[in-house]
């Protein structure tokens, strides 16, 4: 169903605020306790709805570090569009909404005696539990990759540190270079995210490095917003031609050709199914799981990622607990940032409805995905969805891509859409 943005954002108002409709507002009654583990864009989302929508329930968010990174749009530090600091976000806003913020590691969910423990020694006992933890990443499924490894072949996939050694090594590298890019196996966080690294990279190099590459080793047979990324680069970057600064190598279905099973840290070399690649900036996404405390706790299942009621976000394998995030099997949903920030609203009001001994609406969910792709040059994917009768997936009802012919005016936009949306949504999630 196709959809104009003004229609869209009117949809996206009412979806996001489907969560408070009706939610009960006590401001007296027996005490509820709310654990919110993580605080990224879900878990900061969900701890704040909360505390507006229900003051009654104290409210506690445990993240181990001081400041949140955004992921989404922190390729853009690469190629110096914006700095580090610009996607670095804090929790004093939180603590004015009267969130409990604890910066510790948690190193238990006990699920049977309902309490979060963390490795200073504290323990928090709970009503409701939100599990946020983001990702973590599957450093064994390419042999010689590792967690050490990684400080000098960065992933970069979770935003920080490694976005500011990767941005190091991309500026320390020499004109005629080559960038190579392994892209991870489906399903991973932020689906369009390693080809807006890409568009963003070859930027930089096009100013700066105009004889180096971009070389993308993908598992897959194709990608996210495919043929808007292959327009943009053939506009900017010459993609498809004996002279092109990004070439994607992708995988046909049952192939292993660009699967990489292997790296040589020292010589910056991967090992495909068909060849040998060195690089001279190795940036390897590995395959990826639930977050880590997620998976001890026992909310993962066979495959690595959490199963949940998709009306509650409640885990089927705990009762009490709800994962929301990049964590969860949100079927039909993808692993974005506005994803987990539509997921932690539906929570919240699930979580408040459950605790006052009311029954959860039916919810609504929303999603917008932008990418960069080249100055003044954005594209973004948005739907609205809805839950399926059966509350076996979450289907989208209304929405759209950018289309192929837009114009120059409408790309540039998007991009002007982009840093509102980035604007918007961290301010509702930290703010």
């Amino acid at each position: 169903m196709s959809i104009t943005r003004r229609g869209f954002m009117q949809s996206v108002g009412a979806a996001t605020a489907v969560g408070l409709i009706g939610a009960p507002h006590l401001a007296l009654g027996a005490s509820k306790k709310v654990v919110v583990v993580g605080g990224g864009t879900g878990g900061a989302t969900a701890a704040k709805y909360i505390r507006m929508a229900d003051p009654s329930i104290e409210v506690t968010l445990i993240e181990a570090n001081e400041h949140y990174y955004t992921c989404y749009l922190s390729n853009e530090v690469l190629s110096d569009e914006r700095s580090i600091d610009s996607i670095k976000f804090g929790y004093s806003g939180l603590q004015g909404h009267g969130v409990k913020v604890v910066h510790d590691t948690v190193s238990e969910i006990d699920a049977a005696g309902m309490v979060v423990k963390t490795k200073s020694g504290k323990s928090y006992g709970y009503d409701k539990c939100i599990v946020s933890p983001g990702i973590s990443l599957n450093y064994g499924a390419i042999d010689g990759y590792s967690h050490e490894a990684a400080e000098s072949i960065p992933h970069a996939w979770k935003a920080g540190p490694q976005t500011s050694l990767l941005r190091k090594q991309l500026h320390e590298m020499k004109d005629g270079g080559t960038f190579v890019i392994v892209a991870p196996p489906n399903p991973f966080r932020c689906p369009p995210g390693p080809y807006e690294r890409a568009s963003q990279v070859a930027m930089f190099m096009k100013a700066h490095k105009p004889n180096s590459k971009v070389l993308i080793l993908d598992p897959k047979p194709a990608f996210s917003k495919k043929g808007l990324f292959e327009q943009a680069w053939k506009k900017f970057y010459g993609y498809g031609t004996d002279n092109s600064m990004i070439t994607w190598k992708g995988t046909p279905s049952g192939s292993d050709d660009n699967v990489v099973s292997a790296v040589d840290v020292a010589s910056k070399t991967v090992t495909t199914g068909f060849d040998d690649v060195k690089a001279d900036v190795l940036n390897i996404i590995p395959p990826q799981m639930a977050g880590k405390v997620a998976i001890d706790s026992g909310l993962a299942n066979d495959k690595g990622w959490c199963p949940v009621k998709l009306k509650t976000f409640e885990s089927t394998l705990h009762k009490n607990i709800h994962v929301i995030g990049d964590s969860s099997v949100a079927t039909g949903m993808p692993k974005s940032g506005y994803a987990a920030n539509s997921q932690a609203k539906v929570t919240a009001s699930a979580v408040i409805a459950m605790l006052n001994g009311q029954e959860p609406g039916i919810p609504s969910y929303v999603n917008t995905c932008y990418s960069i792709a080249g100055h003044n040059h954005g594209f973004s994917v948005a739907a609205v969805y809805k839950l399926a009768e059966d509350e076996s997936k979450i289907v989208s009802v209304a929405g759209g891509l950018t289309p192929m012919d837009a114009s120059e005016e409408q790309l540039r936009r998007e991009v002007e859409f982009a840093y509102s949306w980035f604007n918007n949504v961290t301010n509702d999630a930290f703010g």
